[in-house]
């Protein structure tokens, strides 16, 4: 059997849902820490593998707004693994074309992790292999409300009249503006619910659930969820 020649699928953006870490350590025992240390493994991993198989743009939640419900230790952990995870992996970035974007409101977190933030979309701003977007104490339906005051601050000051606002004003308002449109959204962990994520991109992409815990999830889950939506037939409402 011959290579596939398109790896991807025609799938440009993909976005992940990354669930499953607590289970992943419960399931061994493990601390939660670990878990979600294990996952940020599968981060680094999936990354590779998507800029690898030439995927334009992916999408990846880390944090949402909600999150900051949970224990404040486990929330001190995860500060502390978005830390490492910048710190380590910006090299990798630089070298391999890797540009990253940061949607949701990242200046809300700690003064050292914007700084680190900043100086890593600074320095990887030119790269054009594969964007690599990470949601960062992001909520859809908090990023529509900025977007939707976005453009009533330009009606105000008369930069657009309202009778003449369109759907592509709304999009481009949106943390993904500069994004291709969300082709594929992946959700591991077996949960079957989009989590505020992403919800106006979602309208016409293609969805995928499995049931693998993030940990877990590998170049042949990937590979099995790009496969699904190459299956699809894509109709966009028009038929």
């Amino acid at each position: 059997m011959g290579q596939i020649a398109d790896p991807t699928y025609g799938a440009r953006h993909v976005a992940i849902i990354m669930d499953g870490n607590g289970r992943w350590a419960k399931k061994r025992h493990l601390p939660r820490a670990l878990g979600h240390k294990k996952g940020v493994e599968t981060v680094r991993d999936i990354v590779r593998i998507a800029g690898e198989m030439g995927i334009e743009a992916l999408t990846l939640y880390a944090f949402s707004s909600e999150n900051w419900n949970r224990p404040a230790d486990e929330i001190t952990d995860l500060m502390g693994l978005l830390r490492q995870y910048i710190q380590s992996d910006i090299d990798e970035f630089d070298e391999n074309g890797i540009r990253l974007k940061v949607i949701g409101n990242y200046k809300a977190l700690d003064s050292d992790i914007v700084q680190l933030i900043e100086n890593a979309l600074e320095r990887t701003a030119n790269n054009d292999r594969m964007t690599l977007a990470i949601a960062l104490n992001y909520g859809a339906q908090d990023e529509m409300l900025r977007a939707v005051k976005g453009i009533a601050s330009a009606v105000r000051n008369g930069e657009i009249d309202p009778q003449e606002i369109e759907l592509s004003h709304v999009s481009a308002a949106l943390d993904t503006a500069e994004l291709p449109p969300l082709d594929l959204l992946i959700r591991t962990s077996g949960e079957l619910r989009l989590s505020n994520f992403l919800l106006w991109q979602a309208a016409y992409s293609e969805l995928y659930f499995t049931d693998a815990l993030w940990p877990d999830f590998d170049k042949r889950e990937l590979q099995r969820a790009l496969k699904s939506f190459g299956d699809r037939d894509r109709r966009f409402g028009g038929r």
